[in-house]
């Protein structure tokens, strides 16, 4: 979800304030989701390299996270649809805070199984491959895994996402067109869109126009 701060800039607005709306843009994706029968969705809202920005513009955004997930633990949507909501990346990056909101609205939602949406905060894919490599190496070293026993399968279970199946479709918006440390081992084989839109402003027409994309190329090619 990319471009929040250029939005901002482009209206004249304070980077707190296209966050915001980007949050807005998130609710909305959801009900786009669900309206379409989407079952997985699966959004990169705070990478590791983030947490090195202006210091008040990480504050604002942690404020904006604990405010959100307890949001989320209530709304009544959720429950609605039972939807289940998971976060990925490295927690312990995070201030109590926000931590706290999050294990309210994950342990709110734990039983539900009919969609699932997936929040990557402090997230990084190469330190998650790192991480899953030291815990195979542990494993190996105890004895309770053999190297011959290695395979893709296996690997994927070290990482955070060993719950899901690997995204079909890769969407970013703001023109830029890269994947920038997101799902490095996950997307092997998903369809990428780029939009060249800001994440504030991406409308569901553009959603739509990304999914019949996928569509066609999916006839087209196969799996």
């Amino acid at each position: 979800m990319d471009g929040n701060r250029r939005f901002a800039k482009e209206f004249g607005l304070q980077p707190t304030d296209g966050h915001i709306k980007g949050k807005d843009k998130l609710e909305e994706m959801m009900e786009w989701c669900l309206e379409l029968g989407i079952k997985i969705l699966t959004v990169y809202a705070f990478s590791t390299e983030n947490l090195e920005r202006d210091p008040e513009e990480v504050r604002s955004l942690m404020k904006l996270f604990e405010d959100n997930f307890y949001k989320l633990g209530d709304d009544e949507r959720i429950h609605k649809h039972k939807i289940k909501i998971t976060v990925l990346g490295q927690m312990e990056l995070l201030p109590d805070n926000v931590k706290n909101a999050i294990k309210y609205a994950t342990d709110k939602t734990a039983g539900y199984d009919q969609y699932f949406y997936n929040i990557a905060i402090a997230y990084g894919s190469r330190q998650e491959i790192i991480q899953a490599i030291r815990r195979v190496a542990e494993k190996v070293k105890s004895g309770d895994l053999d190297i011959s026993e290695i395979d893709e399968k296996v690997f994927s279970n070290f990482l955070y996402t060993a719950d899901f199946p690997d995204p079909d479709l890769v969407l970013r918006t703001s023109g830029e067109e890269r994947v920038s440390n997101f799902l490095l081992w996950q997307l092997a084989y998903a369809e990428l869109y780029f939009a060249d839109v800001y994440w504030p402003g991406f409308r569901k027409i553009d959603f739509l126009r990304a999914i019949r994309s996928y569509q066609l190329r999916r006839r087209r090619f196969g799996k």
